[in-house]
Formats: C-alpha cells, structure tokens, sequence
C-alpha cells in the first residue's frame, strides 16, 4: 500500500473517529448526568453564598465572613412578582430573581409562536438569576427574595419610541439601612443593568455584601446525533478577563469547589445557541464560587463588601446577559474576555481559530446575505489559503499514481525481500523528484479546520433557522432528505475513483476504501446541514483540483516509461 493510501485511510478513519468519539461522549454524559426532574411536591432551593472574599475593594473594611441561612423558594412568595415586556424580553421578576424569561425574537421552533424559554421557575427546568445581599456582623440586609417593588405596580412595558425601562425596586432595614435597586431593560438589547444604591440611614456602623449567582437544575436535553443541543456545552463557565476555565454539569464538583477572588470578570451558563451571563462591575472585586444544594447546581460572584458608617452611601452595579449567542452583540458590551463565553471550544487553538473563522463568515455575510453561499464561499477563501499545501498533495498523488506501472514492477522483481523493495522505491522517487510524503502537510490544518467549524456551525445562533435554499431551511439542522450526505459520499467515490488502489493492496485493505464514502455519508447524515455543506463545497472543489493536476502530471509519460518502450 503506498505512502498516499496510508494518508488517506489515516485521515479518513481519524474523522470518523473524533466524530464518532464525540457522540459516544454525549451519550454518556447523559448517562452520567443527575436526574434533572424533581418531584412535584419538592420546591427547588434558591442557593445564597454565605461568605465575603478574602480581599475587598480598595476603601472598604474587610467584615467578618459569617454564614447565610440557605432561603427555599417558599420564603419567594412574599416578594410580588412584576411582568416586564421589551420588544426582545417578556420577564418574570421579583427585584431579587429573574423568575422567568422568554426571547421574543427566537421561535422554539421554526414557524412556531412559542418563544424560547430561557429562564423558568418550573421544577423540572428550574434556571433563574438572583442578586441579593447578605448581612454581617450582625448587620441585616435582603437576600434576593427581600425586595419589593415601588408604588405597587406590577405591569411594566416598553413604551413605544422610548430606548430604556427602569423597574425601582426597594428594602428597608429596621436598622435604618434602605437599599434601592433600579432595574434597566434597553430597547433591542437582551443585557439589563441592575444598580444598587445602599444607604446606611441608621446610627451604627452596617456591614455586608452583594452577590450575583446562576441557579440551575441541569437540563434534560436530548442527546445523539439527531438533536443539535447535544452538540453544545452546557454547564458553568467564568473568566477573570484573562483567564478561561468551565465546569459541565454532569462533573459539577468533581473539579474541587471554585474558589477564585477576581476583579471585573464574568460568569455563565451556556447552552446550545443561548446563554446567561453575570457581569460584575469592572472595578469591584468578587469572590467566584460554584456550589450544589439539592437538584440545583450554581455559579455565584459573592462581593464586594462594604462597610457604611452612618449617613454613608455605596453603590455596586452589574449587568445581567439573558439571550443569544450573538458575537456582535456581546462584543457591543466591551467585556475583557467575554469574547470565550461563545464555547467553541475549551482548547485554545480551537478557541481562538474558532473567532477567527466565524468572523471571516460574518463578513462574507455581509456581502452575500445567505448563510449557507456564505459557507460556500468561506471554503472558497480556505482553498485558496491552503492552494499551496493541497497543490503540494495532490501533485503527489499525480505522480504516485504516473509511476504505479513502474511500481507494480518493482514489487514483481523483488517479492518478498523489503529491504531492497524499500531501497528501489526510494531510488524512484529521487529519479522521478517525488516527494512520498507531500500529502501529509494538508491532512494537518484540514482536521484542524473542519473540527472547528464542527463547533463553529453547531454554536452559532445566526445560523438558527436560516435558510440555504430548496429543501435546507435551517443549516444548524440535519439535511431532511439527506441529499447533502448522499452529495459527498459521491463526491468521496469520484475523488476515490481518481486515486486507483496501491498495487499489492490485500482485499481487505480495498473494502476498506471502498467502504469509506459510505462511513462518511452515514456519520455527515445526522450533522447540521451547514456543517455538511462545507464538507461537499470543500470536497467538490478538491475534486476539481485533483482532476486538473491529474491531468497535468499523471498522464505525461515518465522518463523511465520512454526508456522501457525504447529497450
């Protein structure tokens, strides 16, 4: 079997592989995951993080850290729960938690009226936001169930033509200390800014601190190749600006307990398409913690921590992302490190190559206005970046196969004795200047490119339910009628068809080959379409540049072949 066979069973069975492993995974996360139903009489628990961080903002005093009384959903009820409708959001609030959220913009299904529901205070999908307080030293202070609305109202819009929508909300202590939070919503924006003024109007000193957490019951996505949410990470993620780390939820501790003290940064909770995020304020420093009580799993910034002599004021602010994955969006926010919380990947160079890829297909967008022919043309862009390295290969190929006669000869000549088979072979590439090797070179950024547009194309909600044409309507979908799979198994089998076996190839070694196109077309059937589109677009395209260098190399008679018909 000769050095270009090898490559091409090497790469092929490493794609069916890492595509194969993927799903395995995905299968025994599910396996592994808690169950993420409770049972109907089981209220959910709000989890409240009981102690400061070590360090403090610069100005405050360090209080003493002091535990929380863990606040049940029970206690919630006090709190009148408001209804806030933007032309993006319809929320479900209570001051303290963002009890329920649904995304106006986003269908849960295509063509449906139903909206996707993000948040919900729904035992079995439990998955809320909350900021409260905790008191210390004695202090009392509101937990994220304390708060209560001004001037009663519990019906709140968008008024038509305003850009903002402020929701006052208020606690008073018997000690004289009154905190007011205002709650924004922005008009076309799914990130609400949540201010906190603490006013100390008591005679003694006051001491506490605030905290912002996501509660979640892990959810009961279904899983396999059949359901895109299975493709996406779902769990915990936190960044410290700098610094990039994620905890899913089926490990939630295995991990050990975070216990990370930051300034600015931001914690999430990403799922297929959609996420939430808490973003602290910049200048603030918080302790990032990850805890579980009960069903519920949670990541929470506990902090800063004042302390407020009387008459004193302080304020903390932090804005709260409920929404899509949407990169120009979040990039409108001007967070240091928010650019990770799209998870392309936990690995850097898929990370990092993953940002670079989405935006070269942003720009086409732009210019195009169709996903799936800006897909298209992105692998037109890719093929000319690597013309050079696939230019090399399938030269190589060309002349590996202008040779093969001379080859069979050689094979013929020398049996069994591979020492001198080697030796000859050798001498034959140096006479014939080919480079046994030269396909090796692509297989390397090739991989490294179609596995993360696996999860480029899977992520991104810009995707969600947008159309190519024909039968493709949405392209973070599988192909209904498969003809995109069924496109490139035949584009395989041509491509396949170019490249004859080795002489010598056992019959094993062939039904091998021969079986690859099929592998491929059955592994691509259940992967979105874009995802697809990209490998048939790529493949069709090499298939013209492979026939093309056919063409100019292999059918040009070798110098050896002129001197055979000459003896």
């Amino acid at each position: 079997m000769n050095q270009q066979t090898r490559l091409f069973l090497l790469f092929a069975w490493l794609m069916v592989a890492v595509l194969l492993w993927m799903e395995w995974g995905k299968e025994q996360a599910a396996k592994l995951a808690p169950p993420p139903a409770t049972p109907a009489a089981q209220v959910v628990p709000q989890v409240v993080p009981g102690a400061l961080p070590a360090a403090t903002p610069a100005g405050t005093a360090a209080p003493a850290a002091s535990a929380a009384t863990p606040v049940t959903a029970q206690a919630s009820a006090a709190a009148a729960t408001v209804q806030v409708e933007t032309d993006v959001l319809r929320v479900q609030l209570d001051g303290g938690s963002f009890r329920q959220v649904d995304l106006l913009q986003y269908p849960k299904t295509m063509g449906g009226s139903d909206p996707v529901r993000l948040f919900s205070a729904d035992n079995a999908d439990y998955y809320q936001a909350q900021s409260g307080w905790s008191g210390q030293g004695g202090s009392s202070a509101p937990n994220h169930t304390g708060f209560v609305v001004d001037g009663g109202a519990t019906q709140f819009k968008l008024a038509a033509g305003a850009a903002t929508l402020d929701i006052p909300f208020t606690w008073t202590g018997a000690n004289g200390v009154v905190i007011h939070r205002v709650v924004r919503f922005t008009r076309g924006s799914y990130a609400v800014d949540v201010r906190d003024s603490v006013t100390n109007g008591g005679t003694t000193p006051w001491q506490g601190f605030v905290y912002r957490q996501l509660v979640r019951v892990p959810p009961n996505f279904q899983t396999g190749m059949m359901h895109p949410e299975s493709y996406s990470f779902v769990g915990a993620t936190w960044s410290d600006g700098k610094h990039y780390d994620r905890r899913a939820f089926k490990d939630y501790m295995d991990g050990g307990s975070l216990d990370q003290t930051v300034k600015g940064g931001w914690l999430a909770m990403p799922q297929h398409h959609f996420l939430s995020v808490w973003i602290p304020e910049a200048d603030q420093q918080a302790k990032f913690s990850l805890s579980q009580n009960g069903p519920a799993d949670s990541i929470a910034a506990m902090g800063p921590g004042f302390t407020l002599q009387a008459g004193q004021t302080a304020t903390s602010n932090a804005r709260l992302w409920v929404g899509p994955k949407d990169v120009k969006a979040l990039e409108a926010l001007n967070v240091p490190g928010l650019d990770r919380v799209i998870d392309y990947s936990r690995f850097s160079i898929f990370a990092v190559l993953g940002g670079w890829l989405f935006w070269l297909l942003m720009k086409i967008h732009a210019l195009i206005g169709n996903w799936g022919w800006s897909i298209i043309g992105l692998v037109f862009l890719l093929k000319l970046a690597l013309f050079p390295l696939s230019n090399a290969q399938y030269k190589s190929t060309a002349q590996m196969r202008r040779v093969q006669p001379r080859m069979k000869a050689l094979q013929e000549r020398y049996g069994d004795d591979k020492q001198k088979l080697q030796m000859a072979m050798m001498e034959l590439y140096k006479t014939e200047k080919i480079n046994p090797i030269g396909g090796c070179l692509p297989i390397i950024p090739q991989t490294i490119i179609f596995m993360t547009l696996y999860w480029v194309l899977s992520e991104s909600v810009e995707l969600r339910h947008a159309p190519w044409m024909g039968w493709i309507h949405d392209l973070t979908a599988r192909d209904p009628y498969f003809i995109l799979p069924i496109l490139n198994a035949a584009i395989m089998f041509f491509t396949q068809h170019l490249t004859p076996p080795a002489p010598g190839m056992d019959p094993t070694q062939q039904k091998m080959m021969k079986a690859m196109p099929v592998i491929f077309g059955v592994v691509l059937a259940f992967l979105p379409a874009g995802l697809v589109l990209y490998q048939v677009a790529n493949g069709a395209l090499g298939l013209i540049q492979q026939t093309y260098m056919l063409r100019k190399y292999a059918d040009k008679a070798s110098p050896g072949t002129h001197d055979a018909k000459k003896k």
